[in-house]
């Protein structure tokens, strides 16, 4: 090892940010994603890359000192146009002002516009001072398009929906009202909007309360009420709305209404009918019967005779139990028992009941009891009503139901599905295998543990794309997220929630399939942390190939001394930048680098062992130089000088509240050992590397038997993936 010390470099002024853009030139401006441009502190254009010229349909001249964009015309969204001198990027170089995401309309010299999203920012020296200004813009005409769109879907959704739908202020008056709402009930836009909602409601009570609940952010869903339409009728109405709040002030209502006015006058002659099948006991299409306190039959209609194939005579001389299926009568018995005691007051059961002819139907029981006024038991009233088709279906359905649950289950994509009020009824193991965890009865939105937005932003389950697809009725598509695991693994992902619905098109609950695109996701990082480290390395490496050079010509007595060693901490660079360039520069084996380092030493002189251990870059750079320089003390003064000299390497880890990596390198076999007088480079770059570069321990020995180096330093394990 050289004795001789070193010096510090000279200190050099740095450029500032604008002069090492302005120094890149357009070719390296070509590298930036997106269009981008640089002005100086006058708004004069210094440099622009081809992404912005393309945009812009012209390709500026430098020389003519053109300021502030390089577009044939500037304007504003309403089509006002926009001074050059007025433009956002002027301001950035007068005052400074940043500019993020403005939108401002761009034209080319043919004619055609687009919209440009515009992110601005000055430029400043050392002191401060605005040295120009950078812009980055990106065209967002398709976008624009397409908001527009959703925009003229969302107001042809309103006025032209089939349900009718009105908005009402704080102050109860109709804002708007849609087609249906007014056809329904008969009124001209001009008589309806613009009054108040009270007018139109025939109970004033009912008004009263709907506008209070709301008021206070409660939601109504399928509330019954009455208004009168313009030809005098009255229509039965469901409301279902919710309320909108502005800063915490109720702002308006969003009103759903539903004319039930067939169906409630279908209801009124349900009722009726049902007082009359109660005076037409023989004329009803389901089995009626009065039996006493034992099953035995006192009374039995036709449809019982023909639900039972038996005739009135044979019924009456038997009871209810006698024609039930032996695997149902215990039930059957157990509960008529407990009706007849007075300890239930009626009950329902489905049984099979058995015919003469041998087949089966399966029977819905509705049993009940008729008391005398001290509550004693008088008899019971049973109404059979067969339900074998109902049954049939029902187990087809059953059938159909797990048939889809196993498609389910078998799928690769993790899917589940919820009630109408967001609680989880089903779930596949891929499912659980995603969220890392088994969802617990009570879950409500996703299966997940956690939520983020792909920003790293928290996520309320209840506003996850599940919530909404709930509470707005519709599919959610193309939005992402982020879950994240208990052991704090994320994984994102593209949920596709969707609305279920009955036959009548009620929401009853939702589906949602959620696709793992955490490939895509780690090859966007991977490839942006390889980018940014291969920048830093290059500067980093450039440097300390520099700081290898002049050290080591500093300390050498001559080019013979000098190239063997430079070349040869040279190549150990070399060697760990290969390593970590094959592994995308996230980690690198211990055990790899140390076989790399002591391969140029046949025989096996040096034994190496210890468990494995990935290093981050920026240690395995470090860790790289310093041992080489081991290595390279071995061969040249040390134990490998000799032929029956020897190295041990070791290492272990000490898993801590922060792991650590303790190496060992013992040399035995060589020459005597002497101290030497003075420290050399080779040991300050080692000191260097494990003390100052990874704020670790260094303490080198050298005992007469031979040098032995202890090097402890924190190793950052790598995160689980999941």
């Amino acid at each position: 090892m050289s004795n001789v010390e070193e010096f510090p470099l000279s200190a050099r002024r740095q450029p500032t940010e604008f002069e090492a853009l302005v120094a890149a030139g357009s070719a390296a401006l070509d590298a930036i994603p997106g269009a981008v441009y640089l002005c100086d502190a006058d708004g004069v254009l210094v440099a622009h890359n081809t992404e912005a010229a393309q945009l812009w349909g012209r390709t500026p001249d430098i020389s003519k000192k053109e300021r502030f964009c390089g577009s044939h015309q500037l304007y504003l969204l309403d089509g006002t146009p926009l001074a050059r001198n007025d433009c956002p990027m002027a301001t950035a170089v007068r005052l400074g002002t940043p500019t993020r995401n403005a939108e401002v309309l761009m034209a080319r010299p043919d004619g055609s516009r687009f919209t440009a999203l515009v992110n601005i920012r000055a430029l400043r020296d050392h002191s401060g001072r605005i040295q120009g200004a950078i812009n980055c813009f990106q065209d967002v005409t398709a976008r624009k398009q397409v908001e527009e769109e959703k925009t003229q879907d969302l107001e042809d959704f309103f006025e032209n929906g089939a349900v009718g739908l009105h908005i009402v202020s704080s102050e109860g008056i109709i804002l708007r009202a849609n087609k249906a709402e007014l056809d329904m009930l008969g009124y001209r836009p001009e008589e309806y909007v613009g009054r108040h909602v009270a007018d139109f409601h025939a109970d004033a009570p009912i008004i009263g309360d709907i506008l209070q609940r709301l008021s206070c952010g409660e939601r109504l869903d399928r509330y019954p009420a009455r208004l009168r339409a313009r030809d005098g009728s009255v229509k039965h109405v469901l409301i279902t709305s919710n309320s909108r709040f502005v800063e915490g002030k109720f702002a308006n209502t969003r009103c759903f209404t539903i004319d039930v006015s067939k169906l409630h006058a279908a209801e009124e002659a349900r009722q009726a009918s049902e007082a009359r099948l109660a005076a037409t006991y023989e004329a009803a299409s389901v089995g009626i019967s009065e039996i006493d306190e034992n099953g035995r039959f006192l009374r039995v209609n036709d449809s019982l005779c023909r639900i039972t194939g038996r005739s009135r005579d044979e019924l009456l001389g038997m009871t209810f139990f006698d024609y039930t299926d032996p695997d149902d009568q215990a039930e059957d018995a157990e509960l008529y028992a407990r009706q007849v005691r007075g300890d239930i007051g009626n009950y329902t059961i489905r049984k099979r009941a058995l015919r003469p002819d041998g087949s089966v139907r399966h029977l819905d029981i509705f049993s009940s009891s008729v008391r005398d006024t001290q509550g004693r038991f008088l008899y019971g009233v049973r109404v059979a009503q067969d339900v074998t088709a109902t049954k049939q279906l029902e187990d087809r359905l059953r059938e159909g139901e797990q048939r889809m649950r196993d498609l389910l289950e078998a799928l690769p994509a993790a899917i589940y599905t919820t009630d109408a009020k967001g609680r989880i009824n089903f779930y596949n193991r891929a499912a659980v295998e995603m969220a890392g965890r088994t969802p617990q009865p009570g879950d409500e939105w996703c299966v997940t543990w956690r939520l983020y937005w792909p920003d790293g932003s928290p996520l309320p389950h209840n506003e996850c794309p599940m919530a909404v697809a709930l509470r707005e009725n519709r599919p959610v598509r193309g939005a992402e997220a982020v879950a994240e695991r208990p052991d704090g693994g994320r994984v994102p992902f593209i949920p596709y929630p969707t609305p279920l619905r009955d036959a009548a098109g009620n929401l009853v609950g939702a589906i949602n399939m959620l696709v793992d695109i955490s490939e895509r996701k780690r090859a966007e990082n991977a490839q942006k942390v390889l980018i940014d480290e291969l920048n830093h390395r290059v500067k980093n490496t450039l440097a300390t190939v520099q700081s290898l050079a002049s050290q080591t010509a500093r300390h050498a007595a001559d080019l013979q001394e000098f190239l063997p060693t430079f070349t040869g901490r040279l190549l150990a660079l070399a060697r760990a930048h290969d390593l970590l360039t094959q592994r995308n520069w996230q980690d690198a084996p211990f055990e790899k680098l140390v076989d790399d380092i002591v391969a140029p030493v046949s025989g096996g002189r040096v034994v190496t062992e210890g468990p494995h251990v990935d290093l981050d870059a920026r240690t395995a750079l470090s860790v790289t130089m310093a041992f080489n320089e081991l290595l390279t003390n071995a061969v040249k003064y040390g134990a490998l000088s000799l032929p029956d000299g020897s190295v041990s390497l070791t290492w272990r880890m000490d898993g801590g509240v922060q792991s650590t990596l303790e190496c060992e390198w013992c040399e035995r076999g060589g020459p005597p050992v002497t101290p030497p007088k003075r420290r050399g480079f080779g040991t300050r770059l080692m000191e260097r590397c494990i003390e100052h570069d990874l704020a670790g321990e260094f303490d080198l020995e050298f005992e007469p038997e031979g040098a032995r180096c202890r090097l402890v330093f924190p190793i950052i394990l790598p995160a689980s993936n999941g």
